[in-house]
């Protein structure tokens, strides 16, 4: 094997060698090849959770996504580093949104009014096909329009992500999509407290506009704190309701595109890892864990997720990125607007 840096037909080669190997190879030799790619995720989970407390805006998982695309660019990364990088894009990604769901109670989400219900739903659907039409208009290619859309109307980077492992996008496509949710939210974390007197939204009303619209949950997070406590209580329930809908979404891309032969033959109709996320929403709804297994849990997922993400950014080539950036940026702006408008309006619909 050579020892120069690996270019991009290389890295994939490399990562779907290590994902056949990974789940048909007995013993370690499989594993044995992973360990420098490993080491190397680690360093970077690592890196990104230091940072991102010098970095409030950015949490880990944004922060590894540009540690990764820095690694990668800067040609760090050698060859014999790819097959662990692929365990954590996809292995690691799979098991964190798994344990994703442990964060979601149902009795939460039914706590909200009907009418808060509606909004968080049509606010999810309105930005999720305007920006998949928007992205077909300006060209950016069905891929990334895909990931942007379910970026923007779902959870961010790790909506990105898992929509990724479903549909096997290009890196590059996942890494645009991820910073520019990372870009717009914190925009609209700053912007949104100012603009609450001037629309008339009472903090209940607040909480729901910020966590039907802004895209990370920290995010929605930092807005909803500045204006109230009450706020906030809204606002990450708000917020939940869209993360619950990520299973769905990416289920019914996975069943689309498999009836029109874009997926891979052998793959299930439903990814297992979608059921999986589902079973621990399920879980978690009947209350059988107790606190601690809740936060172990979180955590776990954070890390997994965080490994993914750095993995992730180590798959982009920024002079390939460069080329079709510009007109993301537009769709992003767009998907941004639309979630923001489309929330208002029907919250405004609410009130009648």
């Amino acid at each position: 094997m050579r020892n120069g840096p690996a270019g991009p037909q290389t890295v994939l080669r490399e990562r779907q060698t290590v994902l056949r190997e990974s789940g048909d190879s007995e013993g370690g030799a499989a594993l044995a090849r992973c360990l420098p790619g490993l080491a190397v995720v680690v360093a970077g989970v690592a890196g990104a959770f230091v940072l991102s407390r010098f970095v409030g805006a950015l949490g880990p998982l944004t922060v590894a996504v540009a540690l990764g695309v820095l690694a990668r660019n800067a040609k760090l990364l050698r060859p014999r580093m790819e097959p662990g990088l692929a365990l954590a894009t996809r292995r690691m990604l799979r098991a964190g949104v798994v344990l994703l769901g442990l964060q979601l109670a149902v009795p939460e989400l039914l706590s909200l009014r009907p009418a808060h219900l509606i909004v968080v739903g049509a606010t999810v659907v309105v930005t999720f096909a305007g920006t998949r039409w928007l992205g077909r208009r300006l060209g950016i290619g069905d891929d990334r329009s895909l990931l942007l859309a379910t970026g923007f109307s779902i959870c961010g980077a790790s909506a990105v992500a898992a929509m990724n492992s479903v549909v096997d996008g290009k890196d590059d496509d996942a890494a645009t999509a991820v910073a520019l949710v990372t870009l717009y939210g914190s925009l609209a974390m700053a912007v949104y407290p100012l603009l609450q007197g001037g629309l008339g939204l009472s903090d209940q009303e607040f909480g729901i506009w910020a966590g039907a619209s802004i895209h990370e949950v920290a995010q929605v997070v930092a807005a909803a704190a500045v204006v109230s406590e009450t706020a906030l209580l809204v606002a990450v329930v708000a917020k939940l309701g869209r993360v619950v809908l990520l299973a769905p979404l990416v289920a019914a891309v996975a069943v689309t595109r498999r009836g029109r032969r874009e997926t891979r033959p052998g793959r299930p109709l439903i990814p297992l890892f979608v059921l999986g996320f589902l079973g621990m929403v399920v879980v978690r709804s009947i209350g059988v864990l107790p606190d601690a297994a809740l936060n172990v849990a979180e955590t776990t997922a954070t890390l997994l997720l965080t490994a993914a993400m750095f993995g992730l950014g180590a798959g982009v080539h920024l002079a390939r990125l460069a080329r079709t950036g510009g007109r993301a940026v537009l769709v992003g702006a767009g998907a941004t607007v639309l979630a923001a408008g489309t929330a208002y309006v029907t919250l405004l619909i609410a009130r009648v």
